[in-house]
């Protein structure tokens, strides 16, 4: 079962794990707005969703799917709200759905960095359980060029503080955005692999760059200043990724509509089993997953 929640206003974006849980829009947009990369959002001002209207969608919700478990809140960055209001949303969550047991949210850097340890402590307490961090690039180079918000240092303080204060991470990282270059892709995808070891969250994910028109990344590929990947330079890149991750225990997916090698490990255990996969499909022993059915 698929729900698409209630007065959603827009384009909704959501992870691929929530795909059975409660949209809950509490914000309109993105607060920074600026990747170059990012189509997702570009044709909507941020703002603060009416109350009303929240309170309202989430009243319908607990109407229509009384038993459902997990809630996921949008747009963007869910987690820049003001802490008050975040509290009385999650408060409001428990009393209407009180079979709720997972909250979820994107939690930009950004956003994390406006809350203390106890205050993301409270919001944990009051039944937020993963945030879904949007780390792309373990290379500042990398994140300086598609005007990301903070640098490696500024995303490994938050990812700590945010697991510090009893939160599930998620970190979701983007194969393909340092372009062709052989040599800045490589050091794209092994200092991403190093900053998630660094981060070691629950879940990392890797999804591959598509250059959407709309997008600044786009105008770049169209005066010749970007060269996307192809398939060959996408699976290296996936390859140096995961050679260069070390988690502790946890869960390493490349299974988005828009990867062309759909993986799904158990880290470490799974990760030889993994290389030798990507392996396989550089060698042309495996198949691809057709550009026709790929998307974001």
């Amino acid at each position: 079962m698929v729900l698409q929640g209630f007065d959603l206003e827009g384009q909704v974006i959501r992870p691929p794990a929530e795909a059975e849980s409660i949209l809950l829009q509490v914000t309109l947009g993105c607060s920074h707005n600026a990747c170059a990369f990012c189509p997702a959002y570009k044709g909507k001002r941020f703002g603060f969703k009416a109350p009303a209207r929240v309170a309202a969608a989430l009243s319908a919700a607990a109407q229509d799917y009384p038993e459902v478990r997990r809630v996921f809140l949008c747009d963007g960055d869910a987690l820049v709200m003001p802490q008050d209001r975040l509290e009385a949303l999650l408060a409001d969550i428990r009393q209407r759905l009180p079979r709720v047991t997972r909250i979820a949210s994107y939690a930009s850097a950004k956003a994390l960095s406006f809350k203390t340890e106890a205050q993301l402590a409270r919001l944990r307490e009051l039944g937020l359980s993963t945030v879904y961090l949007g780390l792309e690039s373990g290379s500042d180079a990398v994140l300086t060029a598609m005007n990301k918000w903070g640098d490696v240092a500024e995303h490994l303080r938050q990812a700590a503080k945010a697991k510090a204060a009893g939160l599930k991470l998620s970190v979701t990282v983007l194969l393909g955005l340092a372009g062709v270059d052989e040599l800045a892709a490589q050091e794209h995808a092994q200092a991403t692999g190093r900053a998630l070891s660094a981060m070691d969250p629950e879940q990392a994910a890797a999804l591959a760059l598509m250059v959407v028109p709309g997008t600044p990344l786009y105008d770049r590929q169209q005066r010749g200043e970007f060269a996307p990947q192809n398939d060959a330079g996408l699976l290296r890149e996936l390859y140096w990724l995961l050679e260069a991750t070390n988690l502790t225990r946890g869960q390493f997916f490349s299974n988005h509509a828009s990867n062309p090698l759909r993986l799904h490990l158990r880290l470490p255990r799974e990760q030889a089993a993994g290389l030798e996969a990507v392996r396989a499909a550089l060698a042309g022993e495996a198949t691809l997953v057709p550009q026709a059915f790929r998307r974001l």
